[in-house]
């Protein structure tokens, strides 16, 4: 059973609770700490990003700058700078946003979706948080002069190539794939080797393809997520941090030395994501500050002012 990992108290009332489980390893992949279940498989959702992007790399997919990789491992909120990369990396390979199969969207960002809609533009693919990975993908095919109208079926070459890529990085096999919400495959792995994959992308060695995605990761955060998102608000607050969360609470990360986390809310519930990565980040011993004291004690608030906290309500202690 799943354990209560994050409270939130109004009023002095324990108001609600976030269960889950969660795991830290070390930079060999041995764990340090463990809650709950953290071997069993989960869909780690957007969290995989930047293991598909390292099969991307592996199979031939060739960005121009670091901005453009990272935007093949984002979930970007729609965001000007955003759809300007997505649809420069369409232009490359001579593609247009006709061959995305995500669904189309509004921006998620509140300021961009609203001038989208005062300017009379529909929902597009390129609007969709996936649409960097998607074009990444395509472009991936044009290279390997794989169909392109079929990019998002298991059996074809590019997702066989990410299933094997994403096989070698976590150490799992398994043939139980799913469908994620942008429609692509998703491969299940379990907590703790996504962990261990995130320690793997930042320490391998410079000019192969796992640093290239951890090095583009880290030097783009606002590429990755979007304005006040949590993987720009963490990465900003903690030099070297690598880190991505993924939909319905799952979250990794890795420091520079290898150490890694990974964990997953039960409800899926986003306030209780940097809480939880603000107390996993100081079991790994990252460097402290007042930004991560106050991701420790994110506010409730009750009309102007603040009347309790969300905080974690465990400590990640060493395994005996």
């Amino acid at each position: 059973m799943s354990e209560a990992l994050v409270e939130v108290v109004r009023s002095g009332f324990r108001e609600c609770t976030h269960r889950g489980s969660a795991v830290i390893v070390d930079a060999d992949g041995s764990s340090m700490s463990e809650i709950s279940d953290t071997e069993s498989p989960i869909f780690p959702r957007s969290s995989n990003k930047p293991l598909q992007a390292v099969a991307m790399l592996r199979a031939g997919f060739v960005p121009l700058t670091s901005s453009e990789l990272a935007i093949s491992a984002a979930s970007h909120e729609g965001q000007r700078e955003h759809v300007r990369l997505v649809q420069s990396l369409l232009d490359r390979f001579g593609l247009t946003a006709a061959h995305l199969r995500c669904p189309a969207a509004l921006p998620s960002n509140d300021r961009a979706r609203a001038d989208a809609m005062a300017a009379g533009i529909e929902p597009t693919p390129l609007f969709m948080n996936c649409s960097g990975k998607h074009s990444a993908m395509l472009a991936t095919c044009v290279v390997n002069e794989w169909p392109l109208a079929d990019y998002l079926d298991p059996t074809h070459p590019l997702q066989v190539a990410i299933g094997a890529s994403i096989a070698d990085l976590t150490s799992e096999r398994t043939a139980a794939l799913g469908v994620d919400g942008c429609g692509l495959p998703i491969v299940p792995v379990s907590l703790a080797d996504l962990a261990r994959s995130f320690g793997r992308l930042v320490t391998s060695a410079p000019g192969t393809p796992e640093r290239a995605v951890a090095d583009a990761v880290r030097e783009h955060p606002f590429l990755i997520s979007g304005t006040g998102k949590e993987d720009e608000i963490l990465m900003t607050a903690v030099p070297g941090l690598l880190c991505k969360s993924g939909a319905d609470g799952v979250f990794a990360a890795a420091l520079p030395d290898g150490t890694a986390f990974a964990f997953k809310i039960d409800d899926g519930h986003d306030r209780a994501r940097l809480p939880l990565a603000a107390a996993a980040l100081r079991r790994c011993g990252a460097p402290w500050s007042d930004e991560l004291e106050a991701l420790a004690e994110r506010p409730v608030m009750g009309g102007a002012d603040r009347v309790g906290t969300v905080r974690a309500m465990v400590e990640f202690t060493p395994l005996t």
